[in-house]
């Protein structure tokens, strides 16, 4: 399965000079992690995360201290282009999802965007994005599998378990290998048996 096949199209992203507070409400109104930072062409230039909005969004309650600090307070940041990271992990929509997992799961980022050739964002897939597409229902599987035997013009049967895939009749290495190999990339496949 790739990135493409799980992905959110035509994400909310936000440009450098986009105000903090606004960058907020589109965080909490898309309920999202992060929001991939554009130029005018659409170009990811960076990504703007929970982390780094509230960062500074959230200042320590005056009551709580006996002595107020002297001097003017630090500046708050303005813009998405004050707080974003600018050097951030992209894919592309034909990484395979796998290794979108990877990257997520072996570090702090929830979310990814993904650019095509240009750097020009197209889509952002997220942990949420692939428990999504992992828990889709048995029945929603097995029609899809259904639907991809049709296109590939083969007459298999298919039962589907707790996302585990059971083909019945392909016959020799070429055809299980096939159903194998096509099966898997059905979002919600968890596992293929093939008799």
């Amino acid at each position: 399965m790739w990135v493409r096949d799980v992905m959110t199209c035509e994400p909310v992203s936000v440009r450098p000079e986009t105000a903090i507070k606004t960058a907020l409400r589109l965080l909490d109104r898309y309920a999202v992690t992060s929001l991939p930072v554009v130029d005018a062409a659409g170009r990811l230039v960076g990504v703007l995360s929970e982390a780094d909005v509230l960062r500074d969004a959230v200042r320590p309650d005056v009551r709580n201290r006996m002595v107020l600090a002297e001097g003017d307070p630090p500046a708050r940041p303005r813009c998405a282009a004050d707080v974003m990271s600018t050097h951030p992990v992209s894919v592309r929509p034909e990484t395979d999802l796998a290794d979108a997992v990877e990257l997520m799961t072996s570090s702090a980022i929830k979310s990814l965007p993904v650019v095509d050739a240009r750097a020009r964002v197209v889509g952002m897939v997220s942990r949420r994005d692939v428990v999504h597409s992992v828990a889709t229902s048995d029945e929603d599987v097995e029609r899809a599998v259904v639907a991809m035997f049709g296109f590939l013009g083969v007459d298999w049967l298919v039962d589907v378990n707790n996302g585990v895939a059971r083909v019945e009749g392909p016959a020799g290495a070429k055809e299980q290998a096939l159903a194998e190999t096509a099966v898997q990339t059905v979002p919600g496949v968890i596992g293929v048996t093939v008799t």
